[in-house]
Formats: structure tokens, C-alpha cells, sequence
């Protein structure tokens, strides 16, 4: 009788491979030794302000995706494995990442530095601590929370309302029992009690901030900014009013450094910042881009969820920051999600279903006509997994060759970069096609206006519904002066509308505007649509019940 031999584990995979010493990989990277400050043999800091000299002449390839399942398509895995691919054709790459956030770490979704032999390493430290970029984006938000409540302590002399304090506290994990808060109890000595907030760190507006800057002069600018609440006539507080800019400054000063590593074949990786997509505008930071564009010809890297979030911030709102455009978009699809979006429950997934597929591919168009909306035309990864079949694979190509789409079978998680060559062919063909890259709207335009576009071209809504609350604080920012901000929608990454369950291509929806925040320091407007929280909670059955450590001291447990 056989045995069944069981696959090996992300963790157990990155744990054979060869590491390559940090100051190889700078070396591939061409960046200067003393560019470099290494944290241990593999991990580094690259201080950009040596690296001032060089053009920013790398072309920059955005993944994407479908809307995903719950336990995500890959996407991070294919950039990785891109980058790997375009290597092995003799291109200069590298992979720009975002940082995991322990939250999805200890929680449901699990690490993100890419699966398989298409992984950034050493994936169990940048996955846990890192290089504590996170920690000190926490401490800097937390640490101008305390000044906030410590001035009103003190006589409150910018005459804070209390009650309109909009800044939160941070913390880096999925605590719903943080949500809400009631802070200075115990007394006079104890401040002065008022109602308060926490967000997950990576939804905060610092580090949005952090993600948008472009050098440390402008990072203290944007903090300075911030506006952290009301005073009773209503006017706005800002950090600046506080003068606290230049200690939050001085906390991230080594943070904001991009994080140089490497791929499992040994491409260099630059992860720095971590927004998320459904809450914040979910790439890594613009610095780390820009540093990227200087070191090599082409930068692979990817925004959060699908061309209805990630995609659609990173060309509204981080491509117009950063005065750049994206040179190709690859949209990652998985059998498994297509046949989700055709009907087909979580628990069905892997028994074959072709007709499933064809109905689930509407949403896959409708991601194309997104991207394409740009002005971009997108390539399809199909990110394959075991349980696909070719039935269900033909679907795809038969579809993409009726429509002319370009589309690679990818298989990177278990060939590496080798499973990635005909995706990096299409990558490299597109990138010699000059781009006719534009943003969706006009910032000058109106609050209202620029929420219709983004439904109705970006999620196939027929219009917007605002809420009371939402009007007021639209009328609120208009007269502020804050109306030409781009917009972050705060929205389900699970479909194209408001509603987690509309799967496929839903079509006649409306979608709800529920509040309009303005994030003066990050430089856009938040819309919170359906039940969007800023603080999730953990699952029924966290991650983080199957970790802990052997033996000799090594991770267990870590997806």
C-alpha cells in the first residue's frame, strides 16, 4: 500500500533555501556598500539620500486581482515569482512589497511574502518584528495620542472639544474589544475621561503618511498637517497647532529607510510600509518605488485585493503623488475564485466545475475594463493550484483568445521563476509599447463627483447613496478647503459593490456612503462604505492557535 507524501509548507520550503548575505544582494541591487546598514546577514536599511544622483528610469509593473476568496489568490506570490522570471530573461528586477501586518499574520489570512518557491526571505522575520518598521509607526501614532489628551490636561490651551477628538490610538493586531474605548478614568491625576478609538496601525493615517512621502522634509510635513480633531467653534487642530511634527519625525526616522531583501533565487526586495487595501490605499511605500525605479530597470510590485481597491488607489492616489505611471498591469486570476464569483460555495472549491468558471469570469472582465479605463492594457496571470483542471483551464483560454487577452498559466509557487517565463514574455513585450496611462478624475473636480466616477467605472454601480452624517462632513471639508483631495473608498475586498456576498458582476447596485473622513496628512478623503471597520477582529480559529516555536528555537506554525 502507498503513502501519500504531504506537500511541504510555505514555512518548511523557506527554511531549505540558501540565503544570499545582505551585502550580495545590495551588490546585485548596485547599490553602494555605505548605502546599506544591515540588520544581520539578511536584512538591511538603504539610505536613499545616497542614492540621490540616479534617475528614476525603471518601468513599474503592477500586479492586481480578481476580487479573492478569503484565503487570497496568490497575488503576492506571482509579483515574487514575476520578478524571479524577468531575471532568468536577463532583465534587472525588483520586487517592491508591502510589510505584513501581524493582524492577517495571527489571524485568518496568514503572512505575506509571497508562497512556495516564489517567496521574499527570510520570511519568518519579516512576517513576525522585521526591522520594527510597524512598531514605529505604533509608537509615533500612540505617542501624539498622549500629547493630544496631555494638552488638554494642561488646560487644554488649543481649546479641544473633547468630544470631536478624530485621532486614534494604533495597534498592530486584530483586538475588536478596542474598538471603543472609554481612556482617563481613575481620577483627576488620570487626565481628563472622554470616549476613544483604536485602528489596526496599518489603517492609520500615519502610516498612510509614511507610504506617500518622498523624503523625510516631506514626511514631516504631511504629519504636520494632521488634523487631530476640533475645537468647540469648530475649528481644526492640526499636529502643527500641537508642535509635534518634529518628534513624530524623528520616530520614523530609521523606519522610513526602505528594507532591502531577497526573492528564494535571489532577486532583490525592497518591503517597506503596509496599508491595508480595503481600509487605506494598500501599496508599499512611494519611497521604496522611487528608490526601486533607481536601481533597476523594471520594479514588479502590487497593490492589496482587487483592480476595484488596490489597483484603482495605486493609480488615483499613489501614481499621481508620485509622478510616475504604471508600465504594464498583470490582473492575478485563480480557477478557484472564478468559480466562487460562478455560483459555487467555499466548501465546493475543489471538485471541477467548467460552467462555474464561465459565469465567474464576468468579474474577471470587469477588473479588465478597469484597468483598461487607464488607459493600460492588463495581462491575466492564472495562478494555478493543485486542484484545477485543464477543463476549467481551457475556459480561461478560450475565453482570452476570443477576446483577445493575453493570458499565462503560472505556476511559480511550485517552479520559482521557471513557472513565471511566459508571463514575463507578455510583461516584457507590453513594456515596449508606450503607455497611455491617466488617472480617472480631475482632484478639482467635487467630493460627490469623484465617488460617482470611481463607482461607476471602477465597480459597475449605477450611483451613491450619502448618509446624513456624510453630507454634513462633505460640506464640513468643502469648507475647510479640502475638497480637491483624492478619494480612498473603504470598501469590501470580497466584490465589486458594497456587499461582501454579491459575487460575480453584479450590476443595478447602488453603493452607501456612510462617512467622509478627511486625512489632511495623507492627503485624501476616506469614504467608509457597508460594515468596513478600521479595527478587525480575530476568526473563530486564528492562525495563531497553530504557532510557537521547536525545540532548537525555530517557527513553527507560520503560514
Amino acid at each position: 500500500m502507498g503513502t501519500t507524501t504531504k506537500p511541504m509548507t510555505d514555512l518548511e520550503i523557506a527554511k531549505r533555501a540558501t540565503l544570499h548575505r545582505i551585502e550580495e544582494i545590495a551588490q546585485r541591487a548596485n547599490i553602494p556598500e555605505e548605502a546599506v546598514e544591515p540588520y544581520g546577514r539578511f536584512k538591511g536599511k538603504v539610505n536613499t539620500a545616497m542614492l540621490t544622483d540616479r534617475p528614476e528610469r525603471g518601468k513599474v509593473v503592477l500586479v492586481t486581482a480578481i476580487n479573492p476568496t478569503p484565503a487570497g489568490e496568490g497575488k503576492s506570490t506571482v509579483t515574487v515569482g514575476l520578478a524571479d522570471a524577468l531575471q532568468r530573461l536577463g532583465k534587472q528586477s525588483i520586487v517592491a512589497l508591502r510589510e505584513p501586518s501581524l493582524g492577517p499574520v495571527l489571524g485568518l489570512k496568514g503572512g505575506a511574502t509571497g508562497g512556495g518557491y516564489a517567496q521574499v526571505l527570510p520570511m519568518e522575520e519579516i512576517n513576525l518584528h522585521f526591522t520594527g518598521d510597524l512598531h514605529a509607526i505604533t509608537t509615533a501614532n500612540n505617542a501624539l495620542a498622549a500629547m493630544i489628551d496631555n494638552s488638554i490636561h494642561r488646560g487644554n490651551p488649543l481649546d479641544l472639544d473633547p468630544r470631536r477628538i478624530t485621532w486614534r490610538r494604533a495597534l498592530d493586531m486584530n483586538d475588536r474589544a478596542l474598538r471603543n474605548v472609554t481612556i482617563g478614568l481613575g481620577g483627576v491625576k488620570q487626565g481628563v475621561p472622554r470616549e476613544d478609538h483604536f485602528d489596526i496601525t496599518v489603517a492609520s493615517e500615519l502610516m498612510a503618511i509614511f507610504c506617500l512621502a518622498t523624503d523625510l522634509s516631506d514626511l514631516e510635513d504631511r504629519i504636520s498637517r494632521i488634523v487631530v480633531g476640533y475645537t468647540y467653534d469648530d475649528r481644526p487642530v492640526t499636529v502643527s497647532d500641537l508642535g509635534a511634527q518634529g518628534a513624530l519625525t524623528l520616530l520614523l526616522k530609521e523606519a522610513f529607510q526602505p528594507n532591502l531583501v531577497q526573492t528564494m533565487e535571489g532577486t532583490p526586495a525592497l518591503i517597506h510600509g503596509g496599508p491595508f487595501a480595503n481600509i487605506a490605499h494598500g501599496c508599499n511605500s512611494l519611497i521604496a518605488t522611487k528608490t526601486a525605479r533607481q536601481l533597476a530597470d523594471i520594479v514588479v510590485t502590487e497593490a492589496g485585493f482587487g483592480a476595484d481597491l488596490g489597483a484603482e488607489k495605486f493609480m488615483n492616489i499613489k501614481a499621481r503623488a508620485g509622478g510616475f505611471a504604471p508600465d504594464a498591469v498583470v490582473v492575478v486570476a485563480t480557477i478557484r475564485a472564478l468559480k466562487m464569483h460562478g455560483g459555487v460555495s467555499k466548501k465546493a472549491l475543489h471538485m471541477s466545475d467548467p460552467e462555474a468558471v464561465q459565469r465567474g469570469i464576468a468579474n474577471l472582465e470587469k477588473h479588465m475594463e478597469t484597468i483598461r479605463a487607464f488607459g493600460v492594457e492588463p495581462i491575466v496571470a492564472l495562478n494555478r493550484f493543485v486542484t484545477d483542471t485543464e477543463e476549467e483551464q481551457d475556459v480561461v483560454q478560450r475565453w482570452a483568445a476570443t477576446h483577445d487577452v493575453k493570458v499565462a498559466l503560472t505556476e511559480v509557487w511550485e517552479k520559482g521563476g521557471n513557472g513565471g517565463l511566459e508571463l514575463a514574455q507578455h510583461v516584457i513585450d507590453e513594456l515596449e509599447r508606450p503607455t497611455l496611462f491617466r488617472p480617472l478624475y480631475d482632484t478639482e473636480t467635487t467630493i460627490e463627483r469623484k465617488i460617482e466616477t470611481i463607482v461607476q467605472q471602477v465597480y459597475g454601480g449605477e450611483g451613491v447613496t450619502f448618509t446624513k452624517i456624510a453630507r454634513e462632513q462633505m460640506k464640513e471639508i468643502e469648507n475647510n478647503g479640502w475638497d480637491h483631495l483624492p478619494i480612498c473608498m473603504a470598501k469590501t475586498q470580497y466584490s465589486v459593490s458594497d456587499d461582501p456576498k454579491a459575487f460575480g458582476r453584479p450590476e443595478g447596485f447602488t453603493i452607501t456612503v456612510r462617512e467622509v473622513v478627511p486625512k489632511v496628512g495623507a492627503h485624501f478623503l476616506v469614504c467608509l462604505t457597508g460594515d468596513i471597520m478600521t479595527m478587525p477582529g480575530l476568526p473563530a480559529h486564528p492562525q495563531a492557535l497553530e504557532m510557537g516555536v521547536d525545540e532548537e528555537g525555530n517557527p513553527v506554525g507560520l503560514m
